[in-house]
């Protein structure tokens, strides 16, 4: 059995580093030039993430260790970096206060907890084969919610960057608070915050590759240790745990019902946006890739990939759009990639925690806040509003949900908003009439137009699933084109082109159209019904009503069965 064989017969038995299989010697330099390129990028920001989320700064490096390298084995996507992410690290912090002092050790292990029933929720997903909930998301609503979450992640780091304490209850106490306390700014912090901000935005503007996070840290380690600014009031994190995490369930806590309920639900918002990020980023690099993904696979790598968070004494982690297009630009094409950046994160634990140690948090605080100034997708709102100014309304809400009511209340909102959005689009179907111009060529035209294929016989598309929501405007609309139709019809079709399904109660809207039709003496036929809408209309009994001869393949064949009755004058049944 030579390589290729082997990698392909391990991966197909059990899904096993399927992230990195095949590969190819030829390839392992660009995986390992792109995994050192992804951490000079991730070291510095997952600490910011950190830092979001309330936990101590080496959490966020952690992050990186055993979660990441679970997720690399066990997923399915080849591209997908998954790691400390803004999103979930938001929903954590808002979730926790007032449960916990931030960093503490009682909230570090509420963190674990957390981690371990989003993977207990991922795990049961991956059980009942839901990863199909992601689809249920819109583009418009995650715009609205990540654009939401960069106005508060952004609003959250002023007071860390202008040295002053913060008030994190909601986003108009944070500002009314830092404007509170402007007289009290320090000018060393500000300052430090300033060059760390002008070092990250002039090496994004002359390289996105160049990493201005991990330069501005470097250079704020340096300035700190020699100018001891710990003296003149700059916050430092102090002493960095060194080298590998504690392994073990999170320490104990009180947990009360109130307080597991609680928690159930901040996972439970984070297991969503986990589900919804974490798949849609995938999907989108293997379709860009010609690549397999599998959704349910995925669920088990994420699922694993947070137990070894919750056990590690780290916090929630989740697929990160950033940090796989950051892979993807410096040629990464394999989790292999992921690995090494693993490996070089730990390797920043053994021997750079006490360089750490004299970081500036106000650099953190710059990180985080270019992160979240990036999230706020201005360009995205305004293409909504330019193609879809209803959509957009739907994406603003949720943007002022998140801002200035929570998160987690923000994820809630954009899952049953993408729900109202489908049901709109379901509810209110463009129907059309199937008819012929003056040159004979077939096109369609609106149901407001009441034309007629030929006299007596008319074509009514519909142009959607039959379910509960719309079966009244299909009876309305067939109601209004029987009235007012000249000539009196003597057919009418239904053309089920884009009919997939039809539930219970629009089956028995269907039946009671029959028998209003059969009683103007006006035959029911449908044609272009689709193998499953069939056996679901014989079920339903619309066939024995019908006849097995009202489906037709087509409506050029329901046209010309309807010249044949029409020729031989046959009583219409």
């Amino acid at each position: 059995m030579n390589w290729f064989d082997w990698q392909a017969k391990l991966k197909k038995r059990s899904n096993f580093m399927g992230g990195i299989l095949p590969i190819t010697w030829a390839q392992v330099p660009a995986e390992v030039v792109a995994g050192a390129s992804l951490a000079a990028i991730a070291i510095p920001e997952v600490m910011g993430y950190a830092q979001i989320a309330g936990m101590p700064i080496v959490t966020g490096l952690y992050t990186l260790l055993i979660p990441t390298v679970l997720y690399a084995l066990f997923g399915s996507s080849r591209h997908l970096v998954v790691g400390a992410d803004s999103a979930t690290a938001a929903i954590m912090a808002a979730g926790l206060t007032g449960l916990a002092t931030t960093a503490s050790a009682e909230y570090v292990a509420y963190a674990g907890i957390l981690a371990l029933i989003a993977a207990f929720f991922l795990l049961i997903a991956r059980l009942v084969k839901l990863g199909f909930l992601a689809d249920f998301l819109s583009r418009t609503v995650l715009i609205g919610f990540l654009t939401g979450v960069g106005i508060q992640v952004a609003i959250s780091q002023l007071p860390g960057m202008l040295g002053i304490l913060g008030d994190g209850t909601d986003v108009i106490h944070a500002l009314t608070h830092t404007f509170q306390q402007f007289g009290q700014i320090n000018r060393y912090t500000l300052l430090v915050s300033a060059i760390a901000l002008g070092i990250i935005l002039i090496c994004k503007k002359i390289s996105p590759k160049i990493p201005g996070g991990l330069i501005a840290v470097a250079a704020a380690i340096v300035i700190s240790s020699s100018l001891h600014l710990s003296h003149l009031g700059v916050d430092i994190p102090g002493t960095v745990s060194q080298g590998f995490p504690i392994l073990g369930f999170p320490g104990s806590v009180s947990l009360s019902l109130n307080t597991l309920y609680h928690l159930l639900g901040v996972a439970f918002s984070m297991f969503i946006v986990i589900l919804a990020q974490s798949a849609a980023t995938s999907r989108a690099y293997a379709v860009r890739y010609s690549e397999e993904f599998s959704e349910n696979v995925d669920l088990v790598g994420l699922s694993l990939a947070n137990i070894g968070a919750g056990l590690s004494g780290t916090f929630v982690v989740n697929g990160s759009p950033t940090k796989t297009q950051a892979v993807d630009n410096a040629g990464g094409r394999t989790q292999l990639s992921v690995l090494v950046t693993s490996a070089i994160t730990l390797l920043a634990l053994l021997f750079l925690t006490q360089s750490l140690s004299f970081m500036p948090k106000a650099v953190l605080s710059a990180i985080v806040f270019t992160i979240g100034i990036e999230m706020i997708d201005v360009k995205g709102m305004s293409q909504i509003y330019r193609e879809r100014p209803v959509e957009f309304w739907v994406s603003l809400i949720t943007v002022l949900v998140v801002v200035f009511i929570g998160v987690e209340q923000g994820i809630l909102l954009a899952i049953v908003l993408s729900i109202l959005i489908h049901t709109r689009h379901g509810y209110k179907p463009k129907d059309v009439l199937v008819t012929v111009d003056s040159t004979g060529k077939p096109h369609t035209v609106p149901v407001s137009a009441q034309a007629e294929l030929q006299p007596g016989l008319v074509i009514y598309r519909f142009h959607h699933s039959m379910y509960y929501a719309n079966a009244e405007l299909m009876q309305r609309e067939i109601l209004n084109l029987i009235d007012s139709s000249q000539p009196v019809l003597n057919w009418f079709c239904i053309d089920a082109t884009a009919v997939d399904d039809v539930d219970f109660s629009a089956a028995a809207t269907l039946r009671e159209i029959y028998h209003l039709l059969a009683a103007k003496q006006i035959r029911l036929v449908m044609t272009a019904v689709e193998s499953d809408v069939r056996r679901e209309l014989d079920v339903s009994g619309l066939t024995d009503l019908i006849g097995k001869d009202a489906y037709f393949e087509t409506f050029f064949d329901v046209a010309e069965a309807y010249q044949k009755m029409a020729a031989s004058s046959k009583p219409v049944t």
